[in-house]
């Protein structure tokens, strides 16, 4: 029988994301049909922390993956808890492993499921196992992207006081090591500071090219390579176009990002963005 090792319950709000127009906004996203205006799921990747710490000892910050297909939508403050699932027989710290996640809300709704590892694994992770072979052909807000193009390198870096207000008022678990010293030296990047270093170098090229349109996060995979990722420090980043097409609600955008230090791979990501057909004049 597996242990399931449940992290605290944590609450997420909106804090550094709340922009008017975005879906992280109320009356935006009340508009398009959700609840209210939806926690970013990079800040739920945060969550898991603790417990991957827990399950993978620091080594994880080294050569550690977390991947995550979201399924439910939650709003401004409403509790969440990550889990991971350890096979029969294992003991902690784990070692060239991967293991099944989750993160709940308190009535058990399930956010999202995915997997964390460590180390060498010859198992696929959640989002290498999703099928993105899509049709681009009926995209109308994506049609100035081509599918399997690269962007940059650019020089780009995690910024040291958005990290530091991001632990003041957004990431639901602010550890020591994101604003001082750590294990590894300096101030370390975490999941979230990730993906908005990536999601930047990105949004900079693509974003002029889309058609107007609100945005929002459908799954994200974080990877160290040869890590920790420190913030302040530059790194050459990536991106490619890996897969666009379209959903009843939706179109689709998945891209891999990756950031070098010098010919070292550092960290690199898998992520989807989804863009409203709703929010968009292109399907009035």
């Amino acid at each position: 029988m597996s242990t399931i090792i449940r992290g605290r319950t944590v609450y997420p709000t909106n804090a550094d994301y709340n922009d008017p127009g975005g879906i992280h906004d109320d009356a935006t996203a009340q508009g398009l049909g959700f609840r209210g205006g939806t926690i970013a799921a990079s800040t739920h990747l945060d969550t898991f922390v603790p417990v991957l710490l827990d399950v993978f000892g620091d080594e994880w910050f080294r050569t550690g993956s977390l991947s995550m297909y979201f399924r439910h939508a939650t709003t401004d403050g409403e509790p969440t808890h990550a889990l991971v699932e350890l096979p029969k027989g294992l003991t902690t710290p784990l070692r060239d492993t991967q293991v099944g996640a989750t993160i709940e809300m308190s009535d058990r709704t399930l956010v999202g499921e995915g997997t964390a590892s460590v180390g060498t694994s010859d198992e696929l992770t959640a989002l290498e196992m999703r099928d993105l072979r899509h049709d681009p052909s009926n995209v109308r807000i994506l049609r100035g992207v081509a599918l399997g193009e690269e962007l940059g390198p650019v020089a780009a870096s995690v910024d040291v006081a958005r990290l530091k207000r991001g632990c003041e008022r957004r990431i639901t678990e602010p550890l020591d090591w994101y604003q001082g010293t750590s294990p590894f030296g300096g101030p370390i990047a975490p999941p979230s500071a990730l993906i908005d270093l990536f999601s930047d170098v990105a949004g900079q090229a693509l974003l002029p090219r889309l058609g107007e349109a609100v945005g929002m996060w459908g799954a994200m995979e974080v990877r160290h390579h040869a890590g920790p990722l420190f913030a302040g420090h530059r790194y050459d980043v990536t991106i490619t176009v890996a897969a666009i097409g379209d959903s009843p609600k939706t179109e689709i955008l998945w891209y891999d990002a990756a950031a070098h230090d010098g010919a070292s791979l550092v960290a690199t990501a898998r992520v989807l963005s989804r863009f409203v057909k709703a929010s968009s004049p292109l399907y009035r």
